[in-house]
């Protein structure tokens, strides 16, 4: 088959997808790509885990403190992942972990402080911002980083279920749950575009 058989035998692709192949200035590479996804999952566990410690501070107590246990310590899994493959692949964790080792905590403690229906308001809000950031990333990731992908899907699965757990524990109830919701679920997109980049 000549060079000229090989160019008939493939269709020829439409300048749309010739486009969508090649890189754009800007673009990160695949390593850095794969850096930023590691990164921005890192901070975003570390930070549940501490909004879950924040709410078991107020609530580790009370008849829903196993069940916040119970998410703290699929959280604390989720991040010891993360922080085995920083170190596998050497990346670097966001400057501002400091930053939401305070602010996460604090976050779990004043949720739980207005009652266990805000704290499961927070963890519906939060869950359902990080459900949509993991979905995306499975979605952008190759076959080359399969093991990585299977992961993001087995701990988005988990993260549904605490959204799931919070809705059941009748978040939807609290007082001023639309406000709550939303500025919970603002915050967290807005910490996640941070951590990917800084």
């Amino acid at each position: 088959m000549t060079d000229t058989d090989l160019d008939t035998a493939r269709p020829e692709a439409k300048p749309a997808e010739r486009l969508a192949r090649r890189p754009l200035p800007g673009d990160l590479g695949t390593e850095a790509q794969i850096a930023r996804i590691i990164r921005v999952d890192q901070a975003g566990e570390y930070g549940a885990a501490r909004i879950y410690a924040g709410q078991l501070s107020v609530l580790g107590k009370s008849p829903v403190g196993a069940t916040i246990r119970h998410m703290e310590e699929q959280e604390q899994v989720h991040l010891d992942t993360f922080n085995t493959l920083m170190v596998e692949r050497r990346v670097r964790p966001t400057a501002l972990q400091p930053l939401w080792k305070v602010a996460g905590y604090a976050l779990g403690a004043a949720t739980a402080l207005m009652g266990e229906r805000a704290a499961m308001a927070c963890t519906v809000a939060v869950e359902e911002a990080i459900d949509e950031h993991y979905a995306q990333q499975a979605e952008r990731l190759g076959l080359g980083e399969a093991d990585l992908k299977a992961t993001i899907e087995t701990f988005r699965a988990e993260e549904l279920e605490h959204r799931d757990i919070g809705i059941a524990h009748e978040a939807e109830l609290t007082t001023g749950y639309p406000v709550l919701y939303t500025l919970i679920k603002s915050g967290t997109r807005a910490v996640i575009w941070v951590a990917e980049r800084i």
